[in-house]
């Protein structure tokens, strides 16, 4: 062997160790998780791909998928049309967002309420068409596992129509291309449900969560989902020279990894040939997983998360990377190496979207109706502002009159006092102690009982002789006020 070509393959085999090592030390940091990925031939049902096919996995908002196969079928079969109405009750009303916030009561169509939840991914229509549909959210779901099981899907348990967190609830990639194909297969009228890019009520567009359309040449469907425990997941389809592919990636910490990741997937698909070797999706071996790993600390890494649905992107915990790439169990070393290599889809994103279009829809009947229920409401929330309005300035109006009218009996007390204690200055009374010094009181009197002392009489005793004439008396009385005057003076002196 010549030294070029034995240094030519030390470098290669030292650069591939450094990759497998670093997603094998990344994998084991992250508890060794493999998300599920999987791509199909959708004619054929033959596997182009597989990771973890089979594994249980928090469906979040894909579940919705399932919900439009049993609503479609009920159609089929004559028991529901898709003019039936939809009532949106109060329990609708209360599921968390993504959510067309409706009121109770409300009512649109089911054609309407399909293309809802395909584009907007609303919970509390896709809640409102289980209880119509099904007559419960239990009953529906009943309906949902019987459908499922009919059609080929055994690794699925549902337990709700929109997907919203629930452990009990679960499906596998395997099944969810098993319910693509079967959606295509068996409602091919309804092909354009998957695809639309926006859907327009009254004034507000809302664009489809899929990243793919309008974005990867040949994307037509499927369906985006989101909740932490279960990471971003997407069921998409894509057609190119007359063949059509379904992919499924889940598990992945942005929609924009999510998206790239699954064009790679696409363009490595139709780059392929499903030979006579290639195992189908029944062929395809049961996992030895007996629940869902829990994705919440890898995904949103406990922080605030977004959206229930597709928002701005969750944030990725420390080690969460190499943990999402499943490269070490890919199938293909060339597509390990590129469609999952973590740094590339970090550098990279699909071109800009494709302009929208955007499909009508509406609440009651048909356009003209929704049209005055709206304006109603519309009128009904313009009156609720102004009586809202009016009485807060008939509160505010009140409270200062009666202001007013607490400070006009103040000053009326005021003045009824003043005038009182001018009355009572100018009794008698009060003009004697005022010159001398000393005003009554208020509370005082200006009449008072004066009491005159008087000299006790003298009692006849013995040795006495009796009371002299008028003229003794009247010489006696002088020497009486005589003996008075010292006593007086000493009790002054006491003080």
């Amino acid at each position: 062997m010549s030294p070029s070509l034995f240094r030519r393959l030390t470098v290669g085999l030292a650069a591939l160790t450094g990759v497998l090592g670093a997603s094998l030390a990344g994998i084991r940091a992250a508890d060794a998780v493999t998300v599920p990925i999987l791509v199909a031939d959708v004619d054929s049902g033959k596997v182009l791909y597989a990771q973890a096919p089979t594994d249980p996995w928090y469906p979040a908002s894909i579940t919705k998928l399932m919900t439009t196969y049993v609503a479609l079928d009920l159609v089929r079969q004559g028991k529901v049309s898709l003019d039936s109405m939809i009532t949106i009750s109060a329990a609708a009303t209360a599921e968390p967002p993504s959510k067309m916030g409706f009121k109770p009561g409300t009512q649109l169509t089911l054609d309407n309420a399909l293309k809802i939840i395909m584009v907007k991914s609303a919970n509390d229509i896709a809640y409102a068409i289980g209880e119509n549909l099904g007559g419960s959210i239990d009953n529906f779901a009943t309906l949902m596992n019987e459908t499922a099981q009919r059609i080929g899907m055994h690794d699925s348990h549902w337990y709700n129509p929109n997907g919203l967190p629930d452990p009990r609830q679960w499906t596998s990639a395997r099944d969810m291309a098993v319910l693509a194909r079967a959606l295509i297969r068996d409602f091919p009228e309804s092909h354009d449900l998957f695809s639309i890019s926006a859907i327009q009520f009254g004034r507000a567009v809302m664009a489809n969560h899929n990243g793919l359309l309008g974005r990867y040449p040949g994307t037509d469907g499927m369906k985006t989902g989101f909740i932490c425990s279960g990471g971003f997941n997407v069921v998409a389809t894509a057609t190119r020279n007359g063949r059509r592919i379904v992919t499924i990636v889940m598990g992945q910490p942005s929609p924009r990894e999510r998206d790239v990741k699954a064009a790679d997937l696409f363009d490595y698909a139709f780059a392929q040939s499903a030979g006579w070797t290639s195992p189908t999706l029944d062929a395809l071996p049961a996992s030895a997983l007996s629940a869902p790993p829990d994705m919440r600390p890898f995904v949103c890494g406990g922080k605030k998360p977004p959206a229930i649905e597709d928002g701005p992107g969750a944030l990725n915990a420390p080690g969460s990377a190499a943990q999402l790439i499943g490269g070490a169990a890919a199938n293909s070393p060339a597509l390990a190496l590129a469609a999952f290599s973590n740094p590339a889809l970090r550098a990279r994103s699909l071109p800009p979207r494709a302009p929208l279009q955007p499909i009508a829809v509406w609440i009651g009947r048909n356009p003209a109706e929704g049209q005055q229920i709206i304006d109603a409401q519309e009128a009904e929330q313009k009156a609720a502002v102004a009586n809202s309005r009016a009485a807060k300035l008939e509160a505010a109006k009140a409270r200062r009159l009666a202001a007013l009218e607490a400070a006009k009996q103040a000053r009326a007390a005021r003045a009824e006092q003043a005038q009182a204690a001018k009355a009572t200055a100018k009794t008698p009374a009060a003009k004697v102690a005022a010159k001398a010094g000393h005003p009554l009181p208020h509370a005082a009197s200006a009449y008072t009982a004066v009491e005159t002392p008087t000299m006790p009489e003298a009692k006849p005793g013995k040795g006495l002789s009796k009371p002299a004439p008028k003229a003794a008396a009247h010489k006696a009385a002088p020497a009486k006020a005589a003996a008075k005057k010292p006593a007086a003076k000493k009790a002054a002196s006491d003080e």
